[in-house]
């Protein structure tokens, strides 16, 4: 079973792709260099790193959060680097780092991934005042911590009753339901380039005219998928050739996809076809019609890939688990000293903090403010809703599902 994606996942601190995305975080960056933020077991987390991660959060324009907001963000993110550096020294003494060539594939792959020449990397990198080095670290916590989850998770087993159970329990889950699987090519007039589209159209005008020249490439048989990774506007889909997954007609409905769209994608439209240009939510679309079912069917137990699922729905729950257990137990064997948090409380006129985008000498001395997460992941721009997978399991702590397809 697929799904229509529409949210970008990251699966760790380290996303290469983001680096294009992220604005330079260098106003401060003397000021901050030698300011310690936190120290996990005498190991430093300097303010700068905070900084850059807050400066990432925000599009590269911290100067455009109030005072409350970017106090916020850097206690939210220095408490994320806190865990994270607690997790990696127990991987370390674990012994479950990873090789130098695991961290060059890992590099090199969503490199790959993420379409940016040589040239856009080197230019991301300097952006963000980042090394090479600096690179490579993150990518080797990613991988050891992951390293250490899996050690642990690695033990879980499901056993035939269990999925039994599950199956029993959640009829409402074995439906496959009315629907479609669709691909798309995305044309959008907004400027896209800073997300990495090389052919972006910039504005309405030229949106138009890129969308009825790529309707007339697929006329004359071009291949649906070779045109969307080349010309298609969503970064994310059109590294799958377009591909966003399955829908089901409510869910087409519930993101405002037009009626008229729907009727023909559950009508007359055949497998394989693709729909002329059509303009909603602020962009031009062509869809492909890569599935159709035109009515509910119960899954049996016995259906291809069902009990996989069940077993990696009911998995995934328990590595939730066994993840906060991890993280809880590693923090309490930890020293921890929040100098940032510290320095709030003794400052609380004005949370011990100089405003964003400024450096206020008279606090060069206090070792507070530090910056340093990960970039947030930018969300899609599909417009279609990601449907809910035959398997899904409530976490043990009722915060999310954890979903067996993928």
């Amino acid at each position: 079973m697929r799904k229509i994606q529409i949210v970008f996942a990251v699966t760790g601190l380290m996303v290469i792709s983001s680096l294009i995305l992220a604005g330079c975080s260098s106003n401060n960056t003397q000021a901050n260099e030698n300011m310690v933020a936190a120290t996990v077991n005498g190991r430093n987390i300097m303010l700068q790193e905070v900084e850059r991660a807050v400066s990432q959060q925000a599009g590269g324009n911290p100067a455009a959060l109030s005072q409350l907001e970017l106090a916020q963000a850097r206690l939210t993110v220095l408490d994320g680097l806190i865990k994270r550096e607690v997790l990696f020294q127990r991987a370390e003494r674990e012994k479950v780092l990873p090789t130098e060539q695991q961290i060059d594939n890992t590099i090199a792959q969503q490199k790959e991934q993420s379409g940016m020449t040589q040239e856009d990397f080197e230019k991301g990198l300097k952006a963000q005042n980042m090394s090479i080095e600096t690179l490579r670290e993150e990518a080797r916590k990613d991988l050891a911590i992951n390293a250490l989850q899996d050690k642990y998770s690695g033990k879980i087993t499901i056993n035939d009753r269990e999925l039994e159970d599950f199956y029993k329990n959640n009829p409402q889950q074995f439906v496959s339901r009315r629907g479609v699987a669709l691909a798309m090519i995305v044309v959008d007039p907004a400027d896209n380039s800073a997300t990495g589209i090389k052919d972006d159209a910039k504005n309405e005008a030229d949106s138009k005219l890129k969308i009825d020249n790529i309707y007339q490439q697929l006329q004359g048989k071009a291949d649906f998928a070779t045109v969307a990774r080349a010309k298609s506007e969503d970064i994310n889909s059109l590294r799958a050739g377009g591909d966003i997954g399955f829908a089901t007609e409510d869910q087409l409905r519930e993101n405002n996809f037009p009626p008229e769209l729907i009727s023909n994608f559950m009508g007359s439209m055949q497998v394989g076809d693709y729909t002329q240009p059509t303009f909603f939510r602020g962009k031009w679309y062509i869809f492909k019609l890569a599935e159709k079912r035109l009515q509910n069917e119960n899954i049996t137990l016995d259906s291809p890939g069902i009990r996989q699922q069940i077993t990696q729905a009911l998995t995934n729950q328990r590595k939730q688990v066994l993840n906060a257990a991890l993280l809880e137990v590693a923090i309490n064997e930890a020293r921890i000293v929040n100098n940032l948090a510290a320095n709030m409380l003794n400052n609380p006129g004005n949370l011990g903090l100089r405003p964003a985008g400024e450096a206020n000498p008279a606090q060069q001395q206090q070792p507070a403010q530090a910056p340093t997460t990960a970039p947030a992941a930018p969300a899609s721009n599909s417009p279609a809703a990601s449907s809910s997978s035959p398997v899904s399991v409530k976490p043990a702590n009722g915060n999310g599902n954890a979903n067996a397809n993928k």
